[in-house]
C-alpha cells in the first residue's frame, strides 16, 4: 500500500549497507543523488538501463508506466530502473554493479563562467572556474550537474582531462526553447555565477584487466557525446599512456564537426591515436566515412573481440552499439557506455513549444 505523500521511505542498498530516504513521488535515483550517493546511472530518462537494481524487498511504481529501458521479463524478475521508480514502501535494493566511482561523495560548489566559445552553429564550449580554495577531483568521463531554480538540473560531461582542471570544459548544444542553453547562446554570460554538483557518473576510463600488452581502445561518440571521450583521450595521451586508441565520431554534416581540427591535431601528435569522423548527411564533396557511426566501425573493424569499448551518445546509437557490437564478438564486460538524452522537463518544454507552433 502506498503511504502518504509526505512520508519518507527508507531505501537500503544491500551491496554496500548504505541507506537513504525518498518521498513517494521522488525518483529513487534522485533521492540517492540528493543524499550524496553517486549510484550507477546515465540518461535519467529510463532509456539506457544503467541504473538497474534488483528489488529485494518492498514495492515501487512508475508514474509513466514501465520504462523503455526495462523489458517486461526484467520487470517480472524484480529488476527496476531507479531513475523512474518511486518507492511505495521501504525498499531493499541490490545494485547490478558498484564501480569504483559508484558511491563517491560529490560536492555542490559555486563556479564562474570564465568564457564561452562558439564551436559550431549549435554548440559552444563553456569554461568554468571553480573557487581557488576548493579541490575538485574527477575521473576522465564523468559529468557535472548545473543547478537551476526549483531544484532542476542540467547534466554536462566534462571534456577536459583530470590533470588539466583549472577550468572545466563543457560542450553545450543549443536546445530550442531550453531554459539554460538559450540564455547561453543569446546573452553575455562571462563572469556569470553558477552552482554545480559533481563529479557524477560511472562512465570512466578503466585500466586494463589483463597483463600487457593492453587491449586496444575503441571509442564511439555521437554529437556532444564526444565530450567525455575527449577527456579520456587527452588523459591517456597527455599522461604518457601508449594504449592504441581509435575514436569514431558521428555527426550529421560537415558543419557539425565542431572539434574536427583539434582531433586532427591530436592524431598528428600521438602515434597511438586514430580519429575517424563519420557523417550521416554529408555534402557531395565529403570524401570520408558516411552513414551511421556504429556501422562505420563495423565496416572498418569487422570482429570486435579484444577491444575495450567506450560509447557515448544518443540512446538510439547506444542501443545499436550494445546489440550489434555484441554480435561481432565484443565482450559485454568491457563495453562501457553513456547515453545522452534531454532532461525530462526539457522534453516537456519542447513538446509544449511544438504543440503551440502547430
Amino acid at each position: 500500500m502506498c503511504r502518504g505523500k509526505g512520508t519518507m521511505m527508507r531505501i537500503h542498498l544491500t551491496n554496500s549497507q548504505r541507506t537513504f530516504r525518498a518521498t513517494p513521488n521522488q525518483p529513487v535515483l534522485e533521492a540517492a543523488l540528493a543524499a550524496g550517493l553517486n549510484l550507477p546511472h546515465s540518461c535519467k530518462t529510463g532509456n539506457c538501463g544503467l541504473c538497474r537494481a534488483r528489488l529485494v524487498e518492498g514495492a515501487i511504481h512508475y508514474p509513466q508506466g514501465r520504462p523503455l529501458g526495462l523489458s517486461e521479463q526484467e520487470a517480472a524478475d524484480g529488476t527496476i530502473l531507479m531513475c523512474q521508480a518511486r518507492a511505495q514502501s521501504n525498499l531493499q535494493l541490490a545494485l547490478a554493479e558498484v564501480s569504483p566511482a559508484g558511491e563517491t561523495k560529490f560536492k555542490r560548489l559555486p563556479c564562474r563562467i570564465e568564457r564561452a566559445e562558439p564551436l559550431s552553429h549549435d554548440v559552444i564550449a563553456l569554461y568554468l572556474r571553480l573557487p581557488i580554495v576548493e579541490t575538485f577531483e574527477f575521473e576522465a568521463g564523468q559529468y557535472i550537474d548545473i543547478m537551476l531554480p526549483e531544484g532542476r538540473r542540467r547534466s554536462f560531461s566534462i571534456a577536459s582531462p583530470p590533470h588539466d582542471s583549472k577550468l572545466l570544459e563543457l560542450h553545450v548544444r543549443r536546445v530550442p526553447g531550453g531554459e539554460f542553453t538559450e540564455r547561453l547562446f543569446n546573452q553575455e554570460t562571462r563572469n556569470a555565477l553558477l552552482q554545480i554538483e559533481g563529479p557524477l557518473g560511472q562512465f570512466v576510463y578503466r585500466p586494463p584487466v589483463a597483463p600487457p600488452p593492453a587491449a586496444p581502445i575503441l571509442m564511439v561518440g555521437g554529437g556532444t557525446g564526444l565530450a567525455p571521450l575527449k577527456s579520456m583521450v587527452r588523459h591517456l595521451i597527455e599522461t604518457g599512456n601508449d594504449r592504441a586508441i581509435s575514436l569514431y565520431w558521428g555527426v550529421r554534416s560537415e558543419r557539425d564537426l565542431y572539434a574536427h581540427g583539434e582531433l586532427e591535431r591530436l592524431e598528428r601528435r600521438a602515434a597511438q591515436f586514430r580519429y575517424r569522423p563519420v557523417l550521416s548527411e554529408p555534402s557531395h564533396s565529403w570524401s570520408g566515412r558516411r552513414g551511421w557511426v556504429h556501422e562505420a566501425v563495423l565496416r572498418d573493424l569487422g570482429m570486435l573481440a579484444g577491444y575495450d569499448i567506450y560509447a557515448s551518445g544518443p540512446p538510439a546509437m547506444i542501443d545499436a552499439v550494445r546489440s550489434e557490437f555484441a554480435a561481432r564478438g565484443a565482450d559485454a564486460a568491457r563495453l562501457f557506455f553513456d547515453s545522452f538524452d534531454y532532461a525530462p522537463d526539457s522534453l516537456e518544454r519542447q513538446r509544449i513549444n511544438a504543440a503551440t507552433k502547430s
